[in-house]
Formats: structure tokens, C-alpha cells, sequence
């Protein structure tokens, strides 16, 4: 997997690509404007882009414009934007676009590495990613309609579904069986009239697709 990195903090950047060539992913730029983010992009056609939202010169949404130009100019390129916070904003404005290949995540809450590995891999291969405290924020901003159906146990298994997991992760995650993971998604799925397909990538998008509605 071949990774470029976009973020204006030194530390984070070079200690992000640190850990990932640790870990075997090939890093072939690390970048501190958005400017320079488009023109390694461009050079190297990376498998992923790892964007910060807030960049040079203004620190307000330069990333999220530069992701939005990447995924115009590379179609297919997996990009994961990464937020010092829940921006519901920008969450919302990056799901009215192609969700293949695309994920959110705060950076504070990456806390285990295998996870973020298994992240950057399932959006580099076309998956959805979201943190699940942005799931839940958009969950309870569309806390009407069919979400009221839902008990607390189905919207901690519909954060999960959203955040890209298997039925087995979430088994794992949650300490069940995936005997009830499967229950859990099926009574979702018809509560929300939404096709219980067995895709995970299309269980995401179905979820995403919802929370924009």
C-alpha cells in the first residue's frame, strides 16, 4: 500500500509516517500544505491520501478541498481525512460525495494501530470508514423517524456497521456472538427499510446514505 501524508504538524506527520513504514506501508510523501498534498499526489498516484482538514495558510477546510480535488483528478484513490474534532459539517459535506474509498477519523481516538492499519486498508481497497463519535453525532442530529425504533444496543451495532466492521468485529468489539451480531443487523436494517445485503461495503453505504437523507 502506498501512502502519501498531509498534515502541518511535524510531529504528527513525520510520527505517523514513522509508524506506518514500522509497519510495512510504503509512504511515498509527507506534505504540510494542501498545495504540496496535490502535486505529490499527481507525482506518486498513491494507493491512499491520509489529509488533515485544516492546513495552510487560512486552517479552516484547505484539506477537505484538496481531498475534494484529489477525488476529481483520481478517481478510485482511497483518501482518509483526519479532524482534531467532530466536524459534523464537513462529515456531511464529504457524504454528499462518492463514498468509495473514503474515510473520517479524529485524531485523538486513534489509539491501536492494527485498527488504523485495517482502516487505511479498507479504504485504500474502495471501503467506507467513519469514527463512530461522528456516527453518533449524525445519528442523534437524525434522532427522528425510523431511529426511534431503534433500542441503544442497535444504534451501538448501527455506529459499528457505519464505522465499516464485519459481523465478526463487531461480535469481537462488542463481547457477543455473531449469531446476535446477525439478529442485531437484520432487526436494523428492516426497522429503517434498508436491503440487509450481506456486502459490508454496501451495508456502509446503505447506513451513510440514510444519515444523508
Amino acid at each position: 500500500m502506498r501512502v502519501v501524508i498531509a498534515d502541518d504538524s511535524m510531529i504528527v506527520r513525520e510520527g505517523m509516517a514513522s509508524l506506518l513504514r514500522a509497519a510495512g506501508v510504503d509512504v511515498v510523501g509527507e506534505t504540510a500544505t494542501a498545495e504540496d498534498l496535490l502535486r505529490d499526489v499527481d507525482a506518486q498516484r498513491p494507493d491512499l491520501a491520509i489529509v488533515d482538514v485544516r492546513m495552510p495558510p487560512t486552517h479552516t477546510d484547505e484539506g477537505l478541498r484538496a481531498a475534494h480535488e484529489i477525488r476529481m483528478r483520481h478517481r478510485g484513490m482511497g483518501i482518509v481525512v483526519l479532524s482534531q474534532h467532530v466536524e459534523v459539517g464537513v462529515a456531511l459535506r464529504m457524504l454528499t460525495e462518492h463514498l468509495d474509498g473514503l474515510g473520517y477519523l479524529i485524531k485523538d481516538r486513534v489509539m491501536d494501530l492494527d485498527e488504523f492499519l485495517a482502516t487505511l486498508r479498507r479504504v485504500a481497497a474502495g471501503g467506507t470508514a467513519l469514527d463512530p463519535e461522528v456516527v453518533s453525532r449524525l445519528l442523534r442530529m437524525r434522532a427522528d423517524g425510523p431511529l426511534q425504533a431503534l433500542t441503544a444496543r442497535e444504534r451501538e451495532v448501527l455506529e459499528l456497521v457505519a464505522e465499516g466492521l464485519s459481523n465478526q468485529a463487531i461480535a469481537k468489539r462488542m463481547t457477543i456472538t455473531v449469531r446476535s451480531t446477525e439478529k442485531y443487523v437484520s432487526s436494523i436494517f428492516d426497522k429503517l427499510g434498508l436491503p440487509a445485503t450481506g456486502g459490508e461495503h454496501r451495508r456502509v453505504l446503505a447506513v451513510l446514505r440514510y444519515l444523508q437523507a
